[in-house]
C-alpha cells in the first residue's frame, strides 16, 4: 500500500530528476491535452446531434405494399 511518506519520497525524486521547471511544463501540457479533449467530445455530440437531425428531415412517409403470392 501507497502511503503518504512513500509518496513524498517519490515526489522529490522525481522533482530532482526532471527539475520543477520541466514538471510545470509537463503539467501544462496535460491539462491543455485534457481541455483539447473535452472540446472534441463536445464537437462529437454536436455532429451526432446535426446527423440525427438531418436523417429526421430525410424520412419519407407513405404506405407500403406486401409481396404476397395470394396465400395467407
Amino acid at each position: 500500500m501507497i502511503t503518504v511518506p512513500k509518496l513524498l519520497i517519490l515526489l522529490a525524486i522525481i522533482m530532482v530528476v526532471f527539475g520543477t521547471k520541466k514538471l510545470r511544463n509537463i503539467g501544462t501540457d496535460l491539462g491543455e491535452a485534457i481541455r483539447g479533449f473535452r472540446s472534441a467530445l463536445k464537437e462529437g455530440e454536436g455532429e451526432k446531434v446535426a446527423e440525427a437531425d438531418d436523417v429526421k428531415d430525410k424520412i419519407i412517409e407513405g404506405e407500403t405494399a406486401s409481396k404476397t403470392d395470394g396465400k395467407v
